[in-house]
């Protein structure tokens, strides 16, 4: 399975539209995710025309209507568990695991360690395995380190082994 990751597009703050290459870029993916600060659901839209579609509600998101949209999601694919959430763990390193504030965030009471972390709000690139989990930030197409211009997105690939995680910059 292969699955697209975007995250804070800021459309149409920094820019109009999603950049063209991030759909060329995302040919034949099988689910897209997208890690909030969305702004535009027509972002949604356009992104869905490729594959599916789950998203983070992100800190400069308005809830509403669109399905799509949650605080996070919990996603059980090729036999994985990933989190999708806007603003994942922080002090990723810690010797004592996820800390509690973001367990309790994530899944009140009933909280077990996913496989993979998806998430975005950084605007920066992270791809780290800590305590048996993957931490991926896609970084942003458009607000890359809060700097306007081209940025990155991300493929993952689940095929029942350990999952392979390319970062490309567009």
């Amino acid at each position: 399975m292969r699955i697209g990751l975007i995250t804070d597009t800021h459309i149409p703050w920094e820019t109009n539209v999603v950049p063209t290459e991030v759909f060329t870029i995302f040919q034949g993916v099988d689910l897209i995710l997208h890690g909030g600060d969305i702004y535009s659901h027509s972002v949604l839209d356009d992104l869905e025309r490729i594959a599916p579609v789950y998203a983070a509600l992100g800190d400069d998101d308005y809830p509403g209507e669109d399905k799509r949209v949650q605080e996070r999601h919990i996603l059980k694919l090729e036999g994985k568990t990933i989190y999708l959430t806007h603003e994942g763990p922080y002090n990723l390193l810690s010797t004592t695991g996820l800390p509690l504030w973001w367990r309790n965030k994530i899944s009140p009471g009933n909280y077990v360690d996913p496989d993979i972390i998806v998430a975005g709000h950084e605007h920066k690139v992270v791809v780290e395995k800590f305590n048996n989990i993957l931490y991926i930030n896609s970084g942003s197409p458009t607000l890359l380190h809060y700097k306007k211009g081209p940025g990155t997105v991300g493929i993952l690939e689940l095929n029942g082994g350990e999952p392979k995680v390319e970062i490309i910059h567009l």
